[in-house]
């Protein structure tokens, strides 16, 4: 089956401007008087932390769905199906797989165990203030990364609806992002964000069913005309077979191997979904969240499959690299080549919803570690008053939304689910082997703790730095340079072994015995829900 493609005229997007930011105004508009309703519950900071515990499990977990489907998912995932076909959809494999290592793994354990921050967890019968500084050190790590992305994500979706290709443009659009998510957090803390991650979700997953079912009535809802008139467009039956990105040399396939190790490992050690087990009142209500974001997930991506084909068959992928916003710009050409300017105004605006929504969870759980475990436990040695706790996370919300912006601006232009790649590798290497120790292995010391942490934090970053996403690449973030003297892209097949190793060899080697009453009572904790926090203020 043949069909001729019509050509999507990007430039036609400028007659679209004022439509577009009126939906934006809207949404804008709606879910911050949602904020401020939430808002005016918050009093302690159960609530400013973890919205009082006072989501179910269903409420929970369509708000972590609204957490883990960012930019990178709908944008840089659509986008590099579009560009690379089956090696793109490797990314959402690896996304969907990975949260059956956080269900089996880490969910129930983790909330039973923990009552605001991942660092709950791991100093629960560590040694706290050196378990604590270097928990909060990776969670800031993390959150900053996948700050980036989403920033990425934001300056590539509005530069292309308003048409702004220059530099300036782009960066005072992402500075907007980042002043209204700063809003979103002081405003409405965990409770208010949750709740924009709920409707979030629930437009995000709607819009791309959409779309899905239209591309696919196109085509008579058959995948195999559809993968077709990709390859045709294409001019490259490759894009249906492994191997067109990461298939080209030894090397890439073991950047392709170091991908899916991170993106597999990466979900059950990031600090923003982990928070998330935290707002609901019992560990069942935890598991039961895991499950039912895993069918929105599993759902979403499979939509990302007809999306990103879609969009190769339909509007091309030279279309795509020629557009403003590159490679992220995919879901939204494809969008307006069906719907035209009304479809393509209402898919932006979740786009841009999501990126709001992610970047408020990411802040807040980047502020709550800062005030929660630097702040209240380490500097105030567990005196902090909570009023006073809450105050501090404020302010390092604006701090760390500021450097978002910075961060963000620089990132520009990189392929966003790449960017969230990176992000997973340095979750898997700076926490999930701690996590995975501390609530498994009951000889883990806390010197196991800390070289597994700041070692496989250090590798990770290094690495990165070394790597040609920084330099020596046509799509390195510093052009002109070239000190890549590591090979692969993302870190993690080196960087996550290494801290496996460490958190072994620190506690082989240290001579200091933990509080073995401690150790029992997490071991009771974590398998039964006896003495966890329960759906109270603290």
């Amino acid at each position: 089956m043949t069909l001729m493609v019509p050509a999507v005229n990007v430039a036609a997007l400028k007659d679209t401007t004022l439509l577009n930011m009126g939906i934006f105004a809207l949404f804008v508009a709606v879910t911050m008087v949602i904020v401020f309703r939430a808002s005016r519950n918050n009093k302690t900071a159960a609530d400013y932390y973890a919205a009082g515990r006072s989501f179910t499990g269903s409420q929970n977990g369509t708000a972590i769905a609204g957490d883990y489907l960012s930019a990178a998912s709908f944008l840089g995932i659509t986008g590099a199906i579009a560009i690379n076909g089956y090696d793109g959809f490797m990314y959402s494999i690896g996304f969907l797989v990975a949260w059956l290592v956080a269900l089996l793994l880490v969910a129930e354990l983790l909330r039973n165990t923990g009552k605001f921050t991942m660092a709950d967890v791991l100093s629960f019968r560590l040694k706290q203030r050196p378990v604590r500084i270097a928990a909060a050190i990776s969670t800031l790590a993390v959150c900053f990364f996948y700050l980036l992305a989403q920033m990425a994500g934001a300056g590539s979706l509005i530069s292309l609806l308003l048409g702004i290709s220059d530099w300036g443009g782009q960066a005072l659009v992402i500075i907007v992002v980042g002043a209204l998510m700063i809003m979103y957090v002081l405003i409405g803390g965990m409770k208010g964000t949750t709740w924009v991650q709920i409707i979030k979700a629930m437009l995000l997953i709607a819009g791309a069913a959409v779309m899905t079912f239209w591309v696919l009535a196109i085509y008579g809802f058959n995948l195999s005309d559809l993968l077709g008139g990709a390859a045709e467009t294409a001019k490259n039956p490759a894009v249906l077979n492994p191997g067109l990105q990461y298939g080209k040399s030894d090397t890439t396939k073991l950047d392709f191997m170091s991908l899916g190790l991170a993106l597999v490992l990466g979900t059950a050690a990031l600090p923003h979904v982990l928070m998330r087990f935290y707002t609901v009142p019992t560990a069942k209500e935890a598991r039961k969240s895991v499950v039912w974001s895993i069918w929105l997930i599993g759902l979403f991506y499979l939509f990302t499959l007809v999306l990103g084909y879609g969009a190769a068959a339909l509007v091309g992928a030279d279309t795509i690299k020629g557009a403003p916003g590159g490679v992220n710009s995919a879901a939204p050409l494809l969008a307006f080549h069906l719907g035209g300017p009304l479809l393509l105004g209402f898919i932006s605006a979740v786009a841009f919803a999501t990126i709001l929504a992610v970047v408020a969870g990411l802040t807040i759980t980047a502020a709550a570690s800062f005030a929660h475990d630097i702040y209240a436990n380490v500097l105030a040695k567990g005196k902090a008053d909570p009023d006073t706790e809450v105050k501090v996370a404020r302010r390092t919300v604006v701090v760390i939304g500021i450097l978002a912006i910075v961060g963000g601006i620089f990132a520009n232009g990189q392929n966003v689910a790449f960017l969230v790649a990176l992000a997973f590798a340095v979750a898997a290497s700076a926490n999930l082997p701690t996590i995975i120790y501390s609530l498994f292995w009951r000889k883990f010391t806390t010197q196991g703790a800390i070289w597994s942490m700041y070692g496989g934090l250090g590798s990770a970053i290094l690495l990165i730095a070394l790597s040609p996403v920084v330099s020596g690449a046509k799509t390195s973030m510093i052009q002109g340079a070239n000190f890549a003297v590591f090979p692969l892209s993302n870190p993690g097949i080196v960087s996550i072994p290494l801290a496996f190793f460490l958190g072994w060899l620190g506690t082989v080697l240290d001579k200091k015995l933990e509080d073995t009453t401690k150790q029992a009572e997490m071991e009771v904790r974590s398998l039964t829900g006896v003495g966890a926090e329960k759906a109270t203020n603290h």
